[in-house]
């Protein structure tokens, strides 16, 4: 996309598929940022961003980016309080032409991080969804590198502040990956923090470029963060623990469950879970699906443990296992939640079920 109104026909063309435009219709959204919003691995790393701000094309594709962001998504993310108090839909509303203004506010947006949150939360009786922008809203100094930035992470002490029957973190990028791939990711963030020279770190992001190494555990120190409280809310401290503490991710092309605990550490009241699927996806290729396998492999687990150690990653306070097999179908996990009781459901499609598709459980659980 070049620009905003290439942007506004890909939108079109996008949701204007027949059973995407269904979908819209009958079930409620909640959206947020990833990198296919703009460009493929956006914001991976300073040296990214440093290196795509000198392709003549860019700016017009970001400014663009992030004003049908604003109309497309954003918007309808928010509650009719805060839409009545948004200053800036309401200049919007009074231009006889608001691109000026749209374009000003990209512009700080794509400068300012800390000034712009496109983070929000829902409250659906005495559950709470709290929706982070793990794209967007990243800290990527030279010397410093974060998923959110610190007034980002006072709101969200803040929002997970309280009494709940259950507590969702949605983010689009998984917390808890396979062990293989975590520490493989820890290690890559310390080589290119230059754990191992400078050589090394000039391959190191090469690596983390060209196998997108950029999730959670590639951002220790808000792994760490994040972890931490999801520890406080479990076992008490943020308020009457909830019965389940769910973070709800997608973006990796396949589904899985993996459950935490926190041994040495403050017993947890409520049950803590990693909830996966990405039920719109591009299929991954053979190669792909026996890498991911691979990845979830003790052996691989124990390789990058010792080479992330190395590196003087520490130990993560946190532990987890996986509730059966990652599963690569096209699917869609449904959550239920009823009272203080949670469960999970994952069902996939089957392609000689083309003629008279057909949903087929792959994962029953109840997490509460």
């Amino acid at each position: 996309m070049a620009d905003f109104e290439e942007y506004t026909w890909l939108y079109r063309e996008a949701w204007s598929d027949p059973a995407t435009r269904w979908l819209l219709s009958t079930v409620s959204s909640a959206m947020i940022f990833d990198d296919h919003d703009v460009h493929d691995d956006w914001n991976t790393s300073w040296a990214w961003v440093r290196e795509i701000r000198t392709v003549p094309w860019w700016h017009e594709r970001i400014l663009g980016a992030f004003m049908s962001y604003w109309i497309y998504q954003h918007l309808g993310n928010l509650s009719p309080a805060e839409l009545a108090e948004n200053a800036l839909l309401a200049d919007v509303r009074e231009a006889h032409d608001a691109e000026g203004i749209l374009r000003a506010f990209a512009k700080h947006a794509e400068k300012e991080i800390a000034g712009t949150r496109w983070s929000y939360h829902r409250d659906f009786g005495r559950t709470r969804l709290l929706v982070l922008d793990s794209r967007a809203g990243r800290v990527l100094d030279e010397d410093r590198r974060e998923m959110l930035s610190e007034p980002e992470w006072a709101w969200v002490d803040e929002c997970v502040t309280g009494d709940f029957d259950h507590l969702l973190i949605a983010t689009t990028l998984p917390l808890l990956l396979s062990h293989g791939l975590h520490h493989l990711e820890a290690w890559n963030e310390a080589v290119c923090d230059g754990a191992w020279g400078r050589t090394a770190a000039r391959l190191g992001e090469k690596i983390r470029q060209a196998i997108d190494l950029e999730h959670w555990s590639a951002f220790q120190a808000s792994f760490i963060r994040l972890t931490d409280l999801l520890h406080e809310v479990a076992s008490g401290g943020r308020g009457p623990a909830p019965a389940s503490v769910i973070v709800l991710s997608g973006d990796v092309h396949h589904a899985y469950l993996a459950e935490a605990s926190f041994p040495g550490r403050a017993p947890i009241e409520s049950a803590v879970v990693q909830a996966v699927c990405s039920p719109i996806r591009n299929p991954l290729d053979r190669p792909e699906r026996r890498a991911l396998r691979a990845a979830l492999s003790r052996s691989a687990a124990a390789v990058a443990r010792l080479l992330a150690r190395s590196a003087g990653v520490q130990p993560a306070a946190v532990r987890w296992q996986f509730a059966g097999e990652p599963t690569f179908d096209n699917q869609i996990a449904t959550l239920q939640l009823t009272g203080r009781g949670a469960h999970l459901t994952i069902e996939k499609t089957r392609p000689e079920d083309w003629a008279t598709p057909r949903l087929q459980q792959t994962l029953s659980r109840t997490i509460a």
